[in-house]
């Protein structure tokens, strides 16, 4: 008796017995190559994005070239694996390279991009013009093409794409200046190069096509108007809106960036001057320590970026280099005159603005990584009949060594640059600031304290290991406990905020008959450095007690205390307006202020416009990174409201006030509160009172003192 061995599964649902010769024809089909199995595909994708960054640590090479080189292997000119239109990997590999260039505007310093506009045009000029003259000659004269053909070849020497960029995302130096005007440049020449590809194509069909470029002009107008005009409104809207729908904002940013990029690419321009702009569109309304900015970058470091430089890596055949000397001479050939003209741009630009050897090398690795800019280039000119095979293949081969030669120099010009910043000597007060801050926020209404939690987020330096604490004290009575425990129900909202932003949050509950000798206590137990303090409010019973214990806070806090009134969302506001005393710079939470000042100037993106005395300007411009403040004098403090004319709509106004007996304290100070409040009830104030010696001068006395 024959026993036939039989396998059962299920296949759509129905149960089905199939013999062992289907089975495993079956089988051979599944794993024919290239896999056609979208999960199988997928599963690769990803278990090479989770091991090319664990092997190759080891070696201290970077994981973008790991990806790019696995690419190569699984590609349909390697192992065939993977054919680069299967399975949505050009999907994947589009949405890639589209958040790589969005991530770049989001992340870009829009206060130093600005000041440095010049910068990034004239090394957008050096790093287009100079690869352009090196190439045309070489292209013309030593490989012997046409004019036609040479100009489109030299062209793309002159563009590139920013696959370096996560590298410096990464290491945390995504806002020096060098990254600032490599970012610039990168537009302009791409722009440039799309410009010249327009012309090249025009002039092979025989004349040049003035409809064309009228049409690029009036699609780069509506497109402008739309991105720049109407979408931030429409976004800022939205997340007030949607505020605690924290997927429905994630989402929104992905369908204004992909939404960008076909508006332009219906225009005939490449979607990822579409995405860019999006990023800078977007820029003031993502601060880059919210929990927002931190889902963008986690999907796309995670997942879409990855798989683009993997797709990247398919494009590459090794096998062309055996065809004969003339592929591998042009392959070479190309690669040099490309990595030549990059590297004389970067070194120009040095020069030109005294940069240091480490900028320039980071300068020159982001601009010197050819994709997809330069293959859609050579593929369209290939296409089009005025480009050969060779310099097709030639391109495949220079885009994995400058892909290489770009990310090795990328990181290590970054890590220099990051931990000379971070060795940066400190001058006494502000050490322990960034490895040891802590920050407390006192909360008398848990129902009204989203924007201070978010401000103590955005204030929090990234360097500090201690948590944001969220302190509550409530009524030494019978409801004690059960007030507790209630009014950390109500906090887990914002632990949860806080930890999608990466940002640790801790809660503290103690029970007190006075509000603010319980804050004073704890500000002292948990040694804070800053304080934020809500402003003393009038409608419930709990703020008024709060507030007519203000005075008393403010006058034994021994820290640098922030008393606020944030009136709107802070992503709303388009100005810091901050006023200072004379002498203010003499007070020891000075640099303090002011760093914290600059800090949330960055992260919001927006200008800063202090008012007061030159001699402290003159100190402020002398700080690191306070490039974004507008220095005007101020002297009228018999009168300080005179400045109000100056104040906007939308501005946060900043008063640094100081305690009474201190060397900046003028009498005007105590009521400056109340009439700011008068002035300017519906706007977001905050008054900062800089650190005191208070504890030092209890040191070694035998006087105590409490708040009564």
């Amino acid at each position: 008796m024959t026993v036939k061995i039989i396998y059962t599964f299920y296949c759509h649902h129905i149960h089905k017995v199939i013999p062992m010769a289907e089975f495993l024809t079956e089988l051979q089909h599944a794993f024919a190559l290239p896999f056609t199995n979208p999960v199988l595909i997928f599963s690769i994708l990803l278990l090479i994005v989770l091991l090319a960054p664990i092997l190759l640590k080891r070696f201290n090479v970077p994981s973008i070239i790991g990806l790019i080189v696995a690419g190569v292997i699984i590609g349909p000119h390697g192992l065939n694996w993977i054919d680069n239109t299967q399975g949505g990997v050009e999907m994947f590999s589009t949405i890639g390279l589209l958040y790589i260039m969005f991530i770049v505007g989001l992340e870009l310093d829009l206060g130093e991009f600005v000041k440095h506009r010049n910068k990034s045009l004239t090394f957008g000029f050096f790093t287009f013009i100079i690869p352009l003259l090196i190439g045309y000659p070489v292209c013309h004269y030593l490989l012997g093409y046409d004019a036609n053909a040479s100009f489109l070849t030299a062209s793309m020497f002159s563009t590139h794409t920013l696959v370096a960029y996560p590298i410096v995302s990464r290491l945390g130096v995504a806002r020096n200046q060098a990254v600032a005007i490599t970012v610039g440049g990168t537009i302009l020449t791409d722009t440039g190069v799309l410009i010249i590809l327009a012309l090249v194509l025009s002039s092979n069909d025989g004349g040049l096509n003035l409809g064309f470029l009228l049409n690029l002009v009036i699609s780069l107008i509506v497109f402008s108007v739309i991105l720049f005009l109407l979408t931030p409104h429409v976004a800022r809207w939205f997340f007030q809106k949607a505020e605690s729908e924290k997927y429905s904002n994630f989402i929104f940013v992905l369908f204004v960036v992909f939404s960008a990029g076909f508006l332009v690419e219906l225009g005939g321009i490449e979607p990822i001057i579409g995405a860019f702009a999006a990023g800078l569109a977007l820029n003031r309304l993502i601060p880059h320590s919210s929990a927002l900015m931190n889902r963008i970058e986690f999907f796309g470091n995670a997942l879409f970026i990855p798989i683009f430089l993997i797709s990247v890596g398919m494009l590459v055949d090794i096998s062309v280099v055996l065809d004969g000397p003339r592929t591998l001479i042009v392959a070479v050939t190309l690669t040099l005159v490309a990595l030549t003209g990059k590297w004389l741009a970067a070194l120009a630009t040095q020069k030109t603005f005294r940069y240091s050897a480490t900028q320039r090398t980071l300068i020159f690795g982001l601009s010197s990584s050819h994709a997809a800019a330069t293959l859609a280039i050579i593929l369209v000119g290939y296409r089009a009949g005025i480009l050969d095979e060779y310099i097709l293949n030639g391109t495949i081969i220079l885009i994995l060594l400058t892909c290489i030669v770009a990310s090795v120099l990328t990181q290590r010009s970054a890590r220099k640059i990051a931990i000379s910043e971070e060795n940066a000597p400190l001058s006494p007060s502000s050490m322990g600031h960034f490895a040891e801050e802590k920050i407390l926020v006192p909360i008398a209404n848990p129902t009204n304290i989203g924007n201070h939690v978010h401000l103590a987020l955005l204030l929090k330096d990234k360097k500090s290991v201690n948590p944001v604490s969220l302190l509550g004290v409530v009524p030494n009575n019978e409801e004690a406990e059960k007030n507790i425990v209630n009014f950390r129900k109500k906090l887990q909202e914002f632990v949860s905020t806080a930890k999608a932003a990466e940002v640790n949050v801790d809660i503290i509950t103690t029970i007190d008959h006075n509000p603010a000798d319980g804050i004073v206590r704890i500000a002292r137990e948990t040694m804070s450095d800053l304080v934020i303090l809500g402003w003393p409010g009038k409608a419930g019973l709990w703020d008024k007690l709060l507030g007519e214990k203000i005075e008393m806070i403010i006058k034994y806090m021994d820290k640098n205390l922030w008393v606020c009134h944030v009136e709107q969302s802070l992503i709303s506001h388009k100005r810091i307006v901050v006023i200072s005393p004379p002498l203010a710079e003499k007070e020891e939470g000075f640099e303090m202020w002011v760093s914290k000042v600059t800090k949330l100037s960055s992260e919001l993106s927006i200008p800063v416009l202090h008012l007061g005395h030159p001699d402290t300007q003159k100190i402020i411009s002398g700080q690191k990174k306070t490039g974004t403040f507008i220095l005007q004098p101020f002297y009228d403090w018999d009168n300080p409201l005179s400045c109000g004319d100056q104040i906007r709509k939308d501005d946060l106004i900043i008063l640094i006030s100081a305690h009474s007996g201190y060397i900046s304290h003028i009498p005007v100070l105590e009521s400056m509160p109340g009439r700011l409040e008068n002035r300017f009830p519906h706007f977001s104030r905050i008054v900062i009172y800089p650190k005191q010696q208070l504890a030092d001068q209890l040191l070694g006395s035998d006087n105590y003192i409490f708040i009564p």
